[in-house]
């Protein structure tokens, strides 16, 4: 797949997660500084279309890109860390909740961002539940694989294999782009 545009279409702190257009919705989910920005730039070939904070937990819109009018990548607010206090951070939880249960527009994939060095944690565990609960594909993509040394990968991929009991983990570094063609792969079967 080549990312020939992308474009920042609109950016939704309410409920309403439909399009006019009613293109299909990819969704990215993660801990706040899991890499989720990073991941997204990395894949869209652009450098800041979405904007990475040195601060976690300061996006606080659902943001659609369009990509290649074929597709949203919706962008969502980091989970589990915020400046904004508990009353922000409930409220970007809620969101996600409302998109994962609610909401009529039904992304054709969850792909779920960790730090590959963290693992899965009780927070990560939670999303993939209510995600899994509401019969939505979701696939885990463990990025900063490249931070990992090299005697310590391989265990800490099946560690994270283990923990997501089933589910499809990819490697990732949003730095090397190592495992983009498999993201792409799984975008591109879905958006035909």
């Amino acid at each position: 797949m080549k990312i020939k545009s992308a474009e920042f279409a609109r950016g939704v702190t309410g409920n309403d997660y439909s399009t006019q257009d009613n293109l299909p919705q990819i969704a990215f989910l993660g801990r706040s500084n899991a890499g989720k920005s990073s991941v997204i730039n990395s894949l869209t070939g652009r450098k800041n279309l979405v904007h990475s904070s040195k601060t976690p937990g300061k996006t606080i819109e659902a943001n659609f890109f369009c990509i290649n009018n074929l597709f949203y990548l919706l962008d969502f607010p980091g989970y589990g860390f915020a400046m904004r206090g508990v009353q922000e951070r409930n409220k970007m939880v809620k969101r996600i909740f409302w998109y994962l249960e609610f909401t009529n527009a039904r992304p054709k994939v969850i792909f779920l961002i960790i730090d590959a060095k963290v693992g899965l944690t009780d927070l990560d565990l939670e999303m993939l539940e209510i995600i899994k609960q509401n019969n939505h594909k979701v696939v885990i993509v463990a990025n900063k694989v490249d931070k990992l040394p090299q005697t310590k990968r391989k265990d800490k991929i099946l560690s994270i294999v283990s923990q997501a009991k089933g589910l499809e983990v990819l490697e990732y570094s949003a730095k090397t782009h190592e495992g983009k063609e498999n993201i792409f792969k799984i975008i591109e079967d879905l958006v035909k």
